[in-house]
Parts: C-alpha cells; structure tokens; sequence
C-alpha cells in the first residue's frame, strides 16, 4: 500500500530514498520561479531539509530532459508572450539570442547534478505492454507512467505537486492538498 505524507511536516533522513519530479525542479529553479511563491517556499525548505539530512536524491534522465524541454519553453513563452507573433520555437532555439538561455539551463542542470545521484529508468525491466495498455484505457502521461515504474521499482519516494501520481501506487511527498487528501 503506498503511501501519502505532506512534505512540510516529513522528518527527513539519511535513509530516505527520493525521487523529485520535474514539476519540482521547475518551482525550484525554473525560469518562472518567484522566490515568494508558496509552492517555491515549501519545496526549496525541503530540499534543504533533505540535503543537510543526507536523504538520497535521484534523478534519471527523462526528467532532465523534460526539464530542460520545458525550461526552454518556458523561457520562449517569456520571450513572445504574444503567440501571433512569435517565431517557431525551433527557430528561437536556433537564434543566437537563445544562447545565454541555453548556458542558464545548462548550469541549472549541472547545480542540480551536484546534489543528485543520476539512475537508470529501468525502460529494460519495465513491462512495456502492460504501460501501454494502461495508456491505451486510461490516458496518462506516458512518462509518468514510466517514473512511477523507477520509482516502485526502485522503493523510491516520489516528491511531486502533480496529481496524476496520486493513484500511481508510489510512495508520495507533497504539499499539495489534493493528493494528500
């Protein structure tokens, strides 16, 4: 039976194993993040928390790369916020101006990198027909699929804001009241 704990009240420790989604990394370091947002507050003291407790931190590589992709996008949503009259975005990532947007997201990763311990997604031990399937029936992120895999797999704590985990059958951080209820 997994389990559901609010993160501003979880007493970390060097025994725990976590997993922190993109949905996180972005409050924490994302081009959006507003040092007084609440959401920002609760998961930047958790990770400090976890940090000085010696928690285990992993990541794998979908969630960098969905980092980095929504980073990016972030940034161009910033850039043109009038989508009229803005150019493609592949043509923005192209465009000298995006380089120091690049060198920032390229920084962020290797910040983040210096606290987390990188893992392998396990894509050859999943069991590939049976996520299908359920993505065929019960329409989902696929790559939250596939993380909540690692995670069980794993016996990793999932800390995430998003609630297509809520009924993935993985241990859970949060603070966001509609999971913990």
């Amino acid at each position: 039976m997994s389990k559901t704990i609010d993160i501003t009240v979880h007493s970390f420790a060097d025994t725990d194993k976590l997993f922190f989604d993109t949905n996180i990394w972005l409050y924490l370091y994302g081009p959006q993040g507003a040092p007084n947002d609440r959401k920002t507050q609760i998961y930047s003291n958790a990770l400090a928390k976890a940090v000085r407790a010696k928690s285990q931190i992993w990541l794998d590589v979908l969630v960098v790369s969905e980092f980095v992709n929504r980073f990016a996008r972030m940034e161009y949503d910033i850039h043109f916020p009038d989508r009229t009259r803005r150019p493609e975005f592949k043509q923005f990532r192209n465009h000298p101006d995006f380089q120091p947007i690049s060198r920032a997201i390229v920084a962020t990763v290797r910040n983040i990198l210096k606290f987390a311990t990188r893992i392998e997604s396990g894509f050859s031990d999943i069991d590939i027909n049976a996520l299908l399937t359920e993505f065929e029936t019960i329409p989902n992120d696929f790559n939250d699929q596939v993380l909540a895999c690692l995670c069980k797999n794993n016996s990793l704590m999932l800390v995430t804001h998003d609630l297509d985990f809520k009924s993935k059958g993985v241990d859970i951080l949060t603070a966001n009241s509609r999971i913990l209820n």
